[in-house]
């Protein structure tokens, strides 16, 4: 079988194509036919051609200048900070025409701060004709216009709270009120109030939402030993819809036991609570309040729902404390934190120098009193208390053999009486005093129970950790808001064992850090 050789056929040369070539119906210049976009050339389509022509180029920003929040149509309010993320993407969502081009980049061109104008740069894809894609960079300005947020038109209307926390407490001094203050601004549970109002034995908090009073009722019971009571009155009823409109009140009384107070217990509850004397004095007051016998150093916790099923009264507060000069002091050895028993022998300042008067008593103070100190304390042998728990110890056979003649408090530090030299001072919350403004008498005591409270932070370290304290500036001008500073000073003395607040305590004000970058 013969098979054919294999036959070389020549090769036919491949003719080039040559594309369409066209020109530009605009300009004449030779284009590209089978690609040209409406038979115009590149430099043609961007000049005639404008993709940003349905988006708009002029807008309004309306901002609460009370708040600093910005509207978001219908009717939110946002807070943005200037040049932020969130401002952006609001000024993005109040331009039309957005919805058929593409974003690509979006950032803002700085302007004067007082010219109530904000430009942002856009850049936008779109395809103009079948496969040609433009991008176009252009130029949006905004003008800032000034709106009053439903919020803040409230907090300036009279009678437009929907809760009030009312805050009591019977007792004849504010220092309680005081150290509540600083907890408030410490922990900034004040910031949704529309009103702070200074009432008798009280403050009155109102709030423009239920919730908010809640919260605030919540802080309270965290920080202080108080009951609570909700109430409710219908203001308005809508019978087509059945929609009802409530203003709720929240009563909340703080138990009447302040710190340094002297206090008879029961007996009964004496023994339930860990058998201590029923003659104690309260060295602090948290959610519980906590009671201390001087002459054993033992402690004893009574939960404010113990208190408030079998409640009791001072027997004495802080106003009648008496000054005693500490003779000698020997320290008996047990000790129980920062106290110290030890047996003291005193006379009253006021009998230096008339008679030779003396008591002896046991005192948690051995370690910080030293022959010739003053110290404050009560004053019970001869005193008479309208208290039937104390009429109680004086006719039990087993109490009444045990009542000192005398029981001491705290140390006494001789000072002036004005101090301008405090290096520290405290943050004031800004109350309405109500209608009847306190008389020339009110207002001395309200300064006494400051200036009070002031030594009670620069002697208590413990207190003095809670609150928040703040560096003295060297001008005076005073802050506006809800926030103004009191001008509480130092006094400075070289004497030995005057308490003395460190340096490093002390917190900056937030506004008054300059940073500057070095040369």
């Amino acid at each position: 079988m013969e098979i054919d050789a294999p036959i070389s056929l020549p090769q036919r040369p491949l003719l080039s194509q040559n594309n369409a070539t066209i020109l530009c119906c605009n300009c004449g210049a030779p284009i590209d036919g089978t690609s040209s976009a409406g038979a115009l050339c590149y430099d043609c389509v961007k000049l005639t051609v404008d993709i940003s022509e349905g988006v708009q180029r002029e807008a309004t920003l309306h901002i609460c200048r009370d708040c600093e929040r910005w509207l978001q149509p219908p009717a939110h309010w946002i807070t943005a900070a200037p040049e932020s993320r969130e401002l952006l993407a609001l000024c993005l969502r109040k331009l039309r025409g957005l919805a058929k081009v593409r974003i690509i980049d979006a950032s803002f061109i700085w302007t004067e701060p007082h010219s109530r104008r904000i430009k942002v740069k856009l850049t936008i894809q779109q395809e103009a004709f079948q496969g040609t894609i433009l991008q176009q960079t252009f130029e949006v300005e905004y003008v800032v216009a000034y709106h009053q947020c439903p919020d803040c038109a409230k907090s300036f209307t009279a009678n437009t709270w929907r809760a009030v926390v009312q805050v009591r407490q019977k007792v004849p001094h504010k220092r309680t009120f005081l150290y509540l203050e600083q907890l408030i601004l410490k922990h900034s549970a004040h910031k949704d109030t529309i009103n702070i109002k200074e009432v008798k034995d009280g403050l009155d908090f109102y709030f423009s939402a239920r919730n908010h009073a809640e919260k605030f009722v919540d802080f309270l019971t965290s920080v202080a030993p108080v009951r609570s009571k909700k109430s409710q009155e219908l203001i308005s009823h809508d019978i087509h819809t059945s929609t009802k409109s409530y203003k709720f009140s929240f009563s909340c009384e703080l138990v009447p036991i302040c710190k340094d107070d002297l206090v008879a217990l029961p007996i009964k509850l004496a023994k339930q609570i860990g058998n201590i004397s029923p003659l104690t004095i309260c060295y602090r007051v948290g959610t519980a309040i906590n009671l201390l016998d001087p002459t054993t150093l033992q402690t004893a916790d009574v939960s404010t729902p113990i208190y408030w099923r079998s409640p009791f009264s001072t027997l004495a507060d802080v106003q009648e404390l008496v000054e005693f000069v500490v003779m000698d002091i020997e320290p008996l050895g047990p000790e129980k934190g920062h106290f110290v028993l030890a047996e003291a022998t005193v006379a009253r300042a006021s009998d230096l120098g008339v008679n030779d008067k003396t008591f002896y008593t046991r005192t948690h103070l051995g370690g910080v009193l030293h022959p010739g100190d003053s110290v404050m304390g009560y004053h019970l042998s001869g005193t008479n208390f309208n208290s039937p728990q104390f009429e109680a110890l004086e006719d039990s056979t087993a109490h009444a053999s045990a009542i000192p003649d005398v029981i001491l408090v705290k140390k006494f530090y001789p000072r002036k009486r004005k101090n301008h030299n405090r290096n520290w001072r405290l943050k004031r919350m800004n109350k309405d005093e109500g209608e009847m403004l306190p008389k020339k008498t009110d207002q001395e005591k309200m300064e006494m129970d400051y200036e009070m409270f002031l030594r009670d932070v620069e002697e208590d370290k413990e207190l003095r950790s809670t609150v928040a304290l703040y560096k003295q500036r060297m001008d005076k001008s005073k802050m506006d808001g809800i926030e103004t500073q009191s001008m509480a000073e130092t006094e400075g003395t070289d004497i030995d064992g005057f308490p003395k607040i460190d340096i490093n305590e002390l917190l900056d004000e937030f506004e008054e850090l300059n940073v500057e970058d070095e040369a």
